[in-house]
């Protein structure tokens, strides 16, 4: 009998401690859902926007009365803003904004007019062109054409990365390129009538304010100003049109130092420009040159000014040059105000985009130079496509044709560009050929 209570005891031990576990397990689950509970609720207002998607708002733009409405005013045959107008908003003749979308339907899919899931057309090529030239041409923010065009502010964005892009891929080859040999005749032979028998071109530097730069970059892209700048090195003519464009560097940097990174020189030193020959002062030099101001070293490829001219030759050289330099500031001003979205200070956070703009007007820019270059040059173009052996210049094309590519030939084109001597000697030739071109008429009037 004793045995059995005792094992009774023991049982109902053991249940008192199962309820007991079982007792607190179910207090500890009901205490933490509650505290859950509790915390959730006390944070849901301000969790619940993350957690939440917004939802794109719609508008119906009327695309198809936008395109109308462009095409009633600057493309139809009654069109209501004449000519004039039409080069004033789009920068560029209607025949070349014409021959440019043309060009991007036919190869962009983006610029083909679809239809959506009902059947309405999208919006037409001229739209987006349209949007695109604007923005570039006024710099004005992505939604200022939405308006007239209607056309929204994300798509005009892309209207802008696509147009920028197609230019770059179907007209860059084209007018952004190296001179050829009748473009060296031709910029050879008004460097001699302007008494720079040899000069192809004029060089300078210009700088583009950075207004997202990127606070980790701001130190190198800082200069005096206290404003981020990006640097453009280019080679321009008489008549703007731009030859060499080297965009990028950071803009603490001066015009030698974008000179050390530049390629201007490439062609030269790897051998596959062809060679010039051209007299002056009865004597002989080989080498082309670029007018520069007086910060570029005394290369033979650059003639400076004379900062402190003494005596009537040396005035009227530095007349002269200062005059004829003038031609690569003048295509920088045209450049910004033709486009004036890269002489506003840029507003986007890739430098890769940046660039793509700028090329983009640059060749834009010299589309818009050949398709008018007639109306404001005081020459006949014809003359200088059949000139070879005319005035005291050639170029020779058979230069580089054979010349192996080592590092002996590297240096010593680099040797022949950076010669101080030829410099020094050509300055002072061009000072005496442009006195005896010049110096006479002008004084005796």
């Amino acid at each position: 009998m004793a045995s059995s209570s005792n094992n009774n005891g023991y049982g109902s031990m053991e249940n008192l401690e199962k309820q007991l576990d079982q007792l607190l397990d179910q207090t500890f689950d009901q205490f933490y859902d509650q505290t859950y509970d509790n915390v959730f609720n006390a944070y849901a207002e301000h969790l619940e926007p993350t957690r939440t998607k917004k939802k794109r708002a719609y508008i119906d733009r009327a695309r198809e009365e936008g395109h109308i409405r462009l095409w009633n005013d600057y493309f139809s045959e009654e069109a209501i803003y004449p000519p004039h107008l039409f080069r004033r908003r789009f920068r560029m003749n209607k025949p070349l904004f014409l021959r440019i979308v043309e060009k991007l339907s036919n190869e962009d899919r983006f610029f083909r007019q679809k239809k959506d899931a009902l059947g309405r057309p999208g919006l037409s090529a001229l739209q987006k062109c349209t949007a695109a030239i604007r923005l570039l041409a006024y710099g004005s923010a992505a939604d200022a054409v939405d308006e007239y065009l209607r056309l929204g502010e994300s798509t005009a964005r892309s209207c802008l990365e696509h147009f920028v892009e197609g230019i770059i891929t179907y007209f860059g080859d084209e007018y952004l390129r190296r001179p050829t040999q009748e473009d060296l005749q031709r910029l050879l032979k008004k460097g001699e009538q302007r008494g720079f028998p040899g000069m192809i071109g004029s060089i300078d530097c210009m700088h583009w304010e950075w207004k997202n730069c990127p606070t980790a970059w701001k130190g190198q892209y800082t200069r005096g100003s206290g404003k981020p700048t990006i640097v453009l090195e280019a080679v321009a003519s008489y008549d703007l049109w731009i030859w060499h464009a080297f965009f990028g560097p950071p803009g603490t940097l001066n015009d030698i130092n974008v000179l050390d990174r530049s390629p201007v020189f490439d062609d030269i030193i790897q051998g596959r420009a062809p060679q010039v020959n051209f007299h002056v002062n009865g004597r002989k030099y080989n080498l082309a040159y670029y007018l520069t101001d007086g910060i570029y070293p005394k290369w033979a490829t650059f003639v400076q000014s004379i900062p402190l001219p003494q005596g009537r030759k040396a005035t009227k050289f530095a007349e002269k040059q200062e005059g004829t330099r003038k031609d690569v500031e003048r295509a920088f001003g045209v450049l910004q105000s033709r486009f004036a979205i890269i002489k506003n200070p840029a507003l986007s956070w890739d430098k890769i985009k940046i660039g793509k703009i700028m090329r983009a007007c640059i060749i834009l820019h010299n589309m818009i130079v050949e398709d008018e270059r007639h109306g404001y040059t005081h020459f006949n173009v014809e003359e200088f496509q059949h000139i070879e052996g005319s005035g005291s210049f050639n170029v020779d094309l058979s230069y580089s044709t054979s010349m192996p590519t080592n590092i002996a030939n590297l240096m010593a084109n680099r040797t022949r560009i950076r010669d101080t001597e030829v410099h020094y000697q050509l300055k002072e030739d061009l000072v005496n050929h442009i006195w005896e071109k010049f110096g006479d008429d002008e004084d005796s009037n």
